[in-house]
């Protein structure tokens, strides 16, 4: 059966009725959660002008106080514009909460311009993403360690053992060293066998033991609708708006597994990167081998009400239907959208 994704990135560049949207987002993740979906996915960015959400573990506590099983992945974090001690209680506090439920991808971002907002010095930002993950390790255990010169104890300790689970995201060898040097797993930001095969390589030389869980070669992010037609035509320009955001992020090495280059709906339509199926079309797409189905419903702006349609559609007339598939399925790991960074 193949794992069930939830993505909210609160995106609306008319910002319209914001907190109505925040509002209809935890509730949609509480019917998901009720439905039995695995993963409510989110992320960050700050300073968009479209609002894109800055704040991902805030509103996964929101997820949380809603929720009873879902699984909440910040995919991903910008560690280095975080305070690594501040960091660490968040996501203890988090993990008590939630009974473990938080996932966190941690990347170094792409934008520049955000580290410049927060007064973060860019060209530090690989140094402070090591500075950040050893401090979370060790302010995990509970012991006094020495930070910035300073011995500290964080408390209270998280629940999970040995710490919450913390996968460090990226497209670059040096993310990948990164991850195998402190033993964590690795979340490459897209389908890409030879840096995967290179984190391993690191591990044996560090001799330290870590897993991968890569994007498949196709992550399509999918909405539903009765008539695809009728939803392109009336919907479209929110998935373009979405993807030429994020595209105009994205230069040099960056690499995603959503990336898009159409400039038109027509042409994001063909790409296939966005997608809108009808309910039998969704099971097929899951009987086919799809080792994820992600579910994008406020897609770039998209209405509140057209995305309740699709999450409904996609609770009431695919989820049950999903185990009569699940032998067919090739995949079983959560494929979710990569974390962008090194």
């Amino acid at each position: 059966m193949p794992v069930t994704v939830v993505r909210f990135n609160l995106v609306d560049p008319a910002s319209r009725e914001l907190g109505a949207r925040y509002r209809a987002a935890v509730e949609m993740a509480a019917y998901a959660d009720d439905r039995g979906v695995t993963t409510v996915q989110t992320e960050e960015h700050h300073g968009a002008a479209n609002n894109w959400l800055p704040s991902p573990f805030v509103f996964a506590g929101a997820v949380f106080g809603a929720t009873r099983r879902v699984l909440v992945t910040v995919s991903a974090a910008i560690g280095p514009l975080y305070d690594p001690l501040r960091l660490a209680e968040d996501i203890a506090v988090l993990d008590l909460l939630s009974g473990g439920r938080l996932v966190t991808v941690a990347g170094i971002g792409y934008r520049p311009e955000e580290y410049a907002a927060l007064g973060v010095d860019w060209a530090r930002r690989g140094a402070l993403q090591d500075e950040l993950l050893e401090t979370l390790l060790k302010a995990w255990t509970g012991e006094e360690f020495t930070f910035r010169g300073r011995g500290v104890r964080v408390t209270p300790r998280p629940g999970t053992r040995p710490h919450p689970l913390l996968l460090v995201g990226g497209s670059s060898r040096a993310a990948a060293r990164r991850a195998a040097r402190l033993g964590l797993p690795f979340f490459p930001s897209a389908h890409l066998p030879d840096l995967e095969a290179y984190y391993r390589r690191k591990l044996a030389e560090y001799g330290t033991e870590g897993w991968t869980t890569m994007p498949a070669a196709e992550t399509p992010l999918l909405h539903l609708a009765e008539d695809p037609d009728r939803a392109w035509a009336a919907y479209g320009t929110h998935f373009l708006h979405e993807a030429r955001a994020y595209a105009s992020w994205q230069s040099g090495g960056v690499r995603s597994a959503v990336r898009s280059a159409a400039t038109t709906v027509e042409e994001l339509r063909a790409e296939g990167v966005y997608r809108i199926l009808t309910p039998d079309e969704c099971v097929a797409h899951a009987a086919g081998g799809a080792p994820s189905l992600v579910l994008h419903p406020l897609a770039g702006g998209m209405p509140v009400d057209e995305g309740w349609r699709s999450l409904r559609l996609f609770g009431e007339r695919v989820l049950p239907r999903l185990k009569d598939v699940g032998s067919l399925s090739r995949g079983s790991f959560p494929q979710e959208e990569g974390a962008a960074g090194s």
